[in-house]
């Protein structure tokens, strides 16, 4: 009860959006631990890329049916990273359309994906983490892993513009095969008022049990950056440079992945 109380007070948030840095270090990280260290064994490289403080936005790709990859991206910065930094998630929508789903968003420090937030993280030098793909990445067929979707119209680029913060590519290996999606029901998802409602190998025929992920072997690769402070003031109004550089960073991703997959043996080691 005590948990609970906390989640759903604003007790313990250090600001508007209802961030609790000591509940995300003493419960909510500690229980995706097993599932980061034991079960998913991910490895991540190149924390050096991201700087020590100061704003700075991580741009990933986004897969597998549930956003579990978000979290453990979360993780592995807090975990990880020299100067432990926590990384301030945009989310979507739905993360805050049920009650407890979003007392948890708001404590782990996930904000609703707009540019006005983003642009308010970022201008607090807070390390702000966006999956441009949003649920187009997420909700894809399993014989599209891999292949990144639509990275929006680029807003991320125009946030970092405006703040002149860098922009670090990330890509994320192991997340697009944990519920491989192999069809969908637009009817139970209208119904439900989900975006897409998923039909994997054992989920719904299992029920509850469908929804156990594959134990795939994670990794996260951080990226050199995309340095933004280099333009003009008001470069964020230029179209053609904020898709120029979207698609910089999109291109890195891709290729980032195209190299792990091709490289890895195995799905589970």
């Amino acid at each position: 009860m005590e948990l609970y109380g906390r989640l759903t007070s604003d007790e313990g948030a250090v600001d508007d959006f209802g961030f609790d840095p000591a509940l995300v270090d003493e419960a909510l990280l500690p229980a995706l631990r097993p599932l980061y260290e034991k079960y998913f064994r991910v490895e991540v490289t190149g924390l050096e890329h991201i700087p020590a403080d100061g704003a700075a936005l991580v741009v990933a790709n986004h897969s597998g049916t549930l956003p579990l990859d978000a979290l453990m991206l979360q993780m592995a910065i807090r975990e990880h990273h020299a100067a432990q930094r926590n990384l301030r998630l945009l989310a979507a929508d739905l993360a805050f359309s049920y009650p407890l789903l979003r007392d948890v968003t708001r404590k782990l420090g996930h904000v609703r994906a707009c540019p006005k937030n983003a642009q308010r993280l970022l201008e607090s030098d807070a390390l702000v983490g966006v999956m441009p793909e949003g649920y187009r990445g997420l909700g894809k067929p399993f014989e599209e892993r891999y292949r990144l979707q639509r990275f929006g119209r680029g807003g991320f680029a125009a946030a970092a513009l405006r703040a002149r913060a860098p922009m670090i590519p990330c890509s994320i290996v192991g997340a697009e095969e944990i519920y491989p999606m192999i069809g969908e029901s637009r009817t139970l998802a209208r119904m439900l008022r989900l975006p897409y409602f998923p039909i994997t190998p054992t989920f719904p025929l299992l029920g509850v049990l469908g929804l156990v992920p594959m134990p795939t072997k994670w990794t996260i690769h951080l990226h050199p950056p995309v340095y933004t402070d280099t333009f003009p003031a008001n470069s964020a109004q230029d179209v053609r440079l904020v898709e120029k550089l979207a698609g910089e960073v999109k291109d890195t991703v891709q290729h980032a992945l195209n190299e792990t997959v091709g490289r890895r043996s195995s799905l589970f080691s």
